[in-house]
């Protein structure tokens, strides 16, 4: 994913697949992709981090 990606259900497929066939996804929190890290831009600059779970 590059900065600025929506995160979409494609994305996240393709991301799944290549692990699936072995590719490591760089930077990843978490490497089953089960658990987002995503970083935000508050509008007064600076940057905060939010946790988003896929559902079971």
């Amino acid at each position: 994913m590059a900065p600025g990606e929506v995160i979409t259900a494609e994305v996240l497929n393709g991301l799944r697949s290549g692990i699936g066939h072995g590719f490591p996804v760089s930077d990843s929190a978490d490497p089953t992709l089960r658990t987002l890290r995503v970083l935000a831009a508050p509008p007064n600059g600076g940057v905060r981090t939010a946790r988003c779970s896929r559902g079971a």
